[in-house]
This record gives structure tokens, C-alpha cells and sequence, in this order.
């Protein structure tokens, strides 16, 4: 009598033999799948290892934040003034956001506008502007004394303007974009006493490079230090290694051109850049002055160019009457005393005596901010063209400008206003 027996394989199905004995047969689906599996694991694994070695540095080193920052860097150079994307948090509306029809700076709401002040680019006679000339309901109450003023809205005593004028220097001296998009909304609920949901305007001045830095240069040469810089980045002051002294005392007073240009870490070197940059991009300051590389410099220029593009305002010290025409057809503000053009400055006579050699030198220190500022004048001859063709009043606006019945006004000289904090006395003030 013969025997069957019924053997399951992978519940596929069993092969009757007879005598007892078994021959299991695998499924030819099965195996085929197997085989697949394997070499999907295996062309994996290849593609890890081949992508380590053959990816260029300058894209795997960097973090997904600034891989953004990158892509951005292009983008804004074709089209500059777009509004942020949600990646990177913007820290206020943009220049194409407060053009909009709609759109009105609102003094009775919670807008609140933020003015950046580069060194030596005329901040301290704008700003003096901005607290004393602009044609405002409830004007600011300035006090002579302090040197400040109470700039509240018309219905409230909540501040719509955070500059060194109105609230003193509340995030550091001359606090760079880095540390006032980092400060300002905690500092004005504290000084409000409540958190309130704000609309922030960021606004500031540049100034051709070579004209700047020799500003910067006679004013430490009188004593400036700026001592109280706290230079703030991803939640820390940097270090005394990472922001070395070029001097030793309490000031550089009396340094020549040479000794101030030799120093490789002096902050003078394309301030305007790295103020404008997000220099957590570039490590802070340890990625900025002891260890730049031309990496770190080309992150921060296109960081300091989207910042500046994305701006509500900026205007141009070389182009006065231009700067103020923007600005009063941004924010719908007028300013009672018409910018004056100030061409003859000492600068400028500083520059004159200069041989080629040292003018090469000072361009060689400040190449990015060279870049940057052409950058931003040819941002600003668009945005002015623009704003002319959509004025109908054009014509009468610009013979006007600073044509207000107001008494009490302010003349601008960039060279002559030596009120420039030199020590930490006015920091926080």
C-alpha cells in the first residue's frame, strides 16, 4: 500500500509523491523577488558610498539652513524685494509687501519701524530726521538733555519707532541685523510691559564703501571704540578670541592709515556686509574675522544682499533727495525739511590726498562692501523708477520735497556730528 503525505512550502502549495518520499519545489515568483530585494539593497548602499565621496564640500557642508540661503542668493539677485519664504523666518515686512494698494504704515495699530545704523553712513542726522521732521500727528517729544525722544502712537503711549533716538541703544551699540532680529520684540514687551503682535519695518542706510571707511577711520583716530558693541550671535557675545582688539589701551587714538588698515581683524572691513548678513550662516563671528574664507564671504555678501532687498526701506547717502522721495512714498510720511546733498566732505578731501596705492588697498579690505553697495544702488534706481511712473504728482512732488509748514527742523552733515557713542556710556540708555 503506498503512502502520501501533503507538505505545505510557503504556503504556496504541496507536491504529491508517492513511497515517502519529498521533493519540495520552490516557486519560481518567489525566488525572482528575493533577487530584486537584494539588489535594490545592494545599489543602495553603493549610492550612499559613491555620494560621500564624489559630493562637492560646498554642498554637503552645509546645513539645510544654509543650503536655503544659497539657492535664495540667486533668486533675489534676479528678482530683489520678494517677500521671505517660510523657511527662513523674515524678521518684517518686505519692500513689494508695503507697496501693495492696501498697504498703509498704521501708527494707530502696532506697526513698529526698526532703523538699523551702519557706522559713519549719516544714521545719526537721519535718525535725528526721523524723530524731529517727520509731518506726524502727535510729533516726538524730544528732551534736549537726554538726547531722546518719546515717539508715541496719536491714541496711545505705545512706540512705533525703535532707533538710538527713540529708545536708546536697547539691543547693543549699533546692534547689526544679526542681534536686533534676535532683540526687538522681547525688548519692546518689556519696556510695554505686555506681548503684543507687531509689524516690523526694517530700515537703514548705506554709503559708498571707500568714503565710509575713511569716516570710520578719522573717527577712531579722535578715540571712537564702540566699546559697547556686544556683538551678539545664536544666543552668546562673541569672544574675545573670536573679536580680538586691534589696539591696546582704551582707545586707537591718534593710529595712522596704515596701522588701521593692517590690522586683519578690524571691523571696519566690510561693516556693511556683515551688518546686514544673518551671520549665523557663517558660524558668528569665528566664521567672519580669525577663520573667513572665501566661502564665508561669498555666504555672507549674498545673505547681506537678500537682507537689504527684503528690507521695507533703505536709502543712499549719495543720493539724498532720492532717498527721501522713497521713503515718504513707502511709508506715506512726509518729512518738513528737504535732505540736502552734502558731496564736499572731509572723507572726501581725506580720499583726495590719498596715493593709488592705499585707495587699491582700502577697495582690497572692503570688496564685499563694494559689491554690496553697487548691489544697492542699482536696487534703488529701480525701486525710484518704479515709484515715479505710479506718481501721478510726480513732477510737483519732487520740486516739493520737505515742503511742510513745520518750524524746528534739523540740517543734515555727515561729517561734522561727532555724537557718536565712543564708549558703552549709552548703551541700553
Amino acid at each position: 500500500m503506498q503512502k502520501s503525505v501533503s507538505v505545505q512550502v510557503d504556503s504556496d502549495f504541496a507536491l504529491l509523491l508517492p513511497s515517502g518520499v519529498y521533493e519540495i519545489k520552490k516557486m519560481e515568483p518567489r525566488s525572482k523577488l528575493r533577487k530584486v530585494i537584494l539588489f535594490c539593497l545592494l545599489l543602495s548602499l553603493f549610492g550612499m558610498v559613491a555620494f560621500g565621496y564624489f559630493c562637492p564640500d560646498q554642498v554637503c557642508a552645509l546645513t539645510p539652513r544654509e543650503r536655503v540661503s544659497e539657492s535664495l542668493a540667486l533668486t533675489y539677485a534676479e528678482a530683489p524685494g520678494r517677500p521671505l519664504p517660510d523657511v527662513i523666518a523674515q524678521p518684517g515686512l518686505s519692500y513689494d509687501e508695503v507697496l501693495h494698494d492696501d498697504f498703509r504704515f498704521d501708527l494707530n495699530a502696532h506697526d513698529v519701524m526698526v532703523f538699523l545704523h551702519i557706522q559713519k553712513t549719516g544714521g545719526t542726522s537721519f535718525g535725528k530726521h526721523l524723530v524731529m521732521d517727520l509731518d506726524l500727528k502727535r510729533p516726538c517729544n524730544c528732551q534736549r538733555a537726554r538726547k531722546r525722544c518719546h515717539c508715541f502712537r496719536p491714541h496711545s503711549n505705545e512706540i512705533w519707532l525703535f532707533s538710538r533716538y527713540s529708545t536708546g541703544w536697547k539691543c547693543g551699540l549699533h546692534a547689526d541685523f544679526t542681534e536686533l532680529t534676535a532683540c526687538v520684540g522681547g525688548e519692546l514687551d518689556r519696556h510695554e510691559g505686555s506681548a503684543v503682535h507687531r509689524r516690523y519695518f526694517y530700515i537703514t542706510l548705506l554709503r559708498e564703501p571707500v568714503s565710509r571707511y575713511l569716516s570710520e577711520y578719522r573717527h577712531v583716530k579722535r578715540g571712537a571704540t564702540w566699546k559697547g558693541s556686544r556683538h551678539w550671535c545664536q544666543g552668546r557675545t562673541a569672544t574675545g578670541a573670536e573679536v580680538p582688539p586691534c589696539y591696546n589701551g582704551d582707545s586707537w587714538r591718534g593710529v595712522t592709515l596704515e596701522e588701521f588698515m593692517a590690522c586683519p581683524w578690524n571691523l571696519a572691513n566690510n561693516r556693511q556686509t556683515r551688518m546686514l548678513a544673518d551671520l549665523a550662516l557663517v558660524g558668528c563671528y569665528n566664521g567672519t574675522l580669525r577663520h573667513r574664507t572665501a566661502e564665508t564671504d561669498r555666504v555672507m555678501l549674498a545673505s547681506a544682499k537678500r537682507n537689504l532687498a527684503a528690507m521695507a526701506y533703505f536709502g543712499l547717502t549719495e543720493y539724498q533727495k532720492i532717498s527721501q522721495y522713497v521713503f515718504e512714498e513707502t511709508f506715506n510720511l512726509l518729512f518738513a525739511v528737504p535732505f540736502t546733498q552734502h558731496n564736499a566732505t572731509v572723507s572726501g578731501a581725506t580720499l583726495a590726498a590719498l596715493s593709488p596705492a592705499q585707495v587699491a588697498h582700502i577697495k582690497r579690505l572692503n570688496s564685499l562692501d563694494l559689491e554690496l553697495y553697487e548691489f544697492a544702488k542699482n536696487l534703488m534706481f529701480k525701486r525710484f523708477e518704479a515709484l515715479k511712473k505710479r506718481d501721478t504728482d510726480f513732477e510737483y512732488r519732487w520740486r516739493h520735497l520737505g515742503e511742510v509748514a513745520r518750524a524746528g527742523v534739523t540740517e543734515f552733515d555727515w561729517d561734522s556730528n561727532l555724537e557718536d557713542a565712543t564708549t558703552e556710556k549709552y548703551r541700553g540708555k
